[in-house]
């Protein structure tokens, strides 16, 4: 604060000079209020001098605050006059250039840039009088305190004077090497994320697919024995037919051609043919379908989305799901009208699964028998709702907020990763949906899948039931 000034001497001697003036024509009551104005003058001068300090102390204070924010500025300020010279910077700016505060007052903005692209473009804002409020937006490079070219992103509004004039522009700039820095490694972190998830998405399927090998080969051991007994069967009339052949070729008579036929069962073999081949094309056929089933499943989905009939979806599901199961299972399950939905396929058919098998884990680890699950679909004009429901104990109250968190699981360890109601979850996010988890008023877990409902396609675009 400035230093108080001494207040104005008051006038000394006027009323000792009173009795001495000479008083031809004015009387002592006129003295007296002369004096009197006199004082309250010297008054007033001593309350304007108190508001002068006041309001001058109230001005370096301001000067000190705004000293300070320009200070503490990270961005870069350039204040210039309506032909580019410099009237004002702060710290960022000058610790950036490399000089001080005096020798850049009155510089040319143009001599701080680095090429004259950027010059150009700083002559077309300031000389641009009809400049938006808000602001213009462009990059300009600046010479730092090293000669090097640094570029940096600046935001210029116009200074309007007293006049309502512009008088000049205001630079806020900031460096963007840095965030550019900063954008890739977000970038590459994201990318890397991205990857990461794609990876744990793909290691749960590959758990939920190890549970079906043995239901599988099962499923497979039945046309595969099937298609080899058709094989050996094959192979012994091929080597008939060959001697029968052979004899026939050879010149043999027609009587012990007839002999022969008749030792061969060559009528009983052709008979058989027919079916021992479609029996064997069955058999292969089969064991395709099991395989292309299992490459679908275990592929690495690439997210492509189509129109879906969530009633397929579920079919398969469950398909799967009992050919993993020891011990058999009681489904209450009428799927009625197509349901169609965008979606990816394959990764409905992992999230159903994933919830099926959870609700027979909860079941069998009651020790309650038999386990009994419940799908029932309800429809709205825009949604689709699939309830999956279990008669097991149902989910502990405090499991119910942390059920979809990844790595949370109440298996025993090595039973579960804990990551397929986790993965779940964000896979019906990503199809627009919803996912809830809740215990049932009639006993056991109910899980409640909303996705968003699609148009029943055409004929000639609906897809092929596989």
């Amino acid at each position: 604060m400035a230093d108080a000034r001494p207040p104005p001497e008051r006038p000394k001697g006027l009323d000792s000079l009173m009795p001495h003036l000479p008083m031809d024509g004015v009387d002592e009551s006129t003295w007296v209020d002369v004096i009197q104005k006199m004082d309250e003058v010297y008054s007033q001068l001593i309350s304007d001098e108190i508001e002068l300090e006041k309001k001058n102390t109230e001005l370096e204070q301001s000067q000190q605050f705004i000293f300070s924010v320009l200070s503490a500025m990270s961005d870069v300020l350039v204040v210039c006059d309506e032909h580019g010279r410099i009237e004002e910077t702060n710290a960022a700016l000058c610790e950036l250039v490399g000089r001080s505060d005096e020798a850049l007052r009155g510089a040319l903005l143009f001599d701080l840039l680095a090429d004259e692209a950027s010059a150009e473009r700083a002559r077309s804002v300031l000389g641009h009088h009809e400049a938006p409020r808000r602001g213009e937006g462009l990059e300009l490079m600046l010479l730092d305190a090293q000669g090097h070219a640094v570029s940096v992103d600046a935001n210029c509004t116009p200074r309007v004077g007293p006049s309502g004039h512009r008088a000049g522009t205001v630079f806020v700039a900031r460096p963007t090497a840095e965030l550019k820095r900063a954008y890739h490694e977000l970038r590459s972190a994201h990318e890397a994320l991205k990857q990461a998830q794609q990876q744990l998405l793909h290691s749960e399927k590959m758990a939920s697919l190890g549970r079906l090998v043995a239901g599988v080969a099962h499923e497979l051991n039945n046309p595969i024995s099937f298609v080899l007994g058709n094989v050996h069967a094959l192979s012994r009339y091929s080597e008939r037919l060959q001697r029968y052949l052979g004899a026939l070729h050879g010149g043999a008579s027609a009587h012990a051609m007839a002999d022969l036929r008749q030792q061969l069962r060559i009528d009983a073999l052709l008979a058989d043919l027919p079916s021992l081949i479609e029996g064997t094309v069955e058999g292969a056929t089969r064991t395709t379908d099991i395989v292309n089933g299992l490459k679908r499943f275990s592929a690495m989905d690439p997210e492509a989305r189509s129109c879906v009939n969530l009633c397929e979806v579920v079919e398969r599901a469950v398909h799967w799901v009992r050919k993993g199961q020891a011990v058999g299972f009681e489904l209450n399950w009428q799927p009625g009208e197509p349901a169609w939905v965008i979606a990816s396929g394959g990764q409905l058919q992992q999230v159903l699964m994933n919830l099926l098998q959870n609700a027979l884990d909860a079941v069998a680890g009651a020790g309650i028998a038999p386990p009994r699950l419940w799908i029932e679909l309800s429809r709205s004009p825009q949604r689709l709702s699939l309830s999956v429901r279990d008669n097991g104990p149902g989910i502990a109250p405090e499991h119910l907020s942390r059920l979809f968190d990844p790595f949370f699981t109440t298996k025993p360890v090595g039973k579960g990763t804990g990551l397929g109601l986790s993965i779940s979850y964000g896979l019906v996010e990503q199809h627009g949906g919803q996912l809830s988890a809740a215990n049932h008023p009639a006993g056991g877990a109910e899980f409640v899948l909303t996705l968003p409902r699609a148009p029943e396609p055409t004929p000639l675009a609906a897809p092929s039931v596989r």
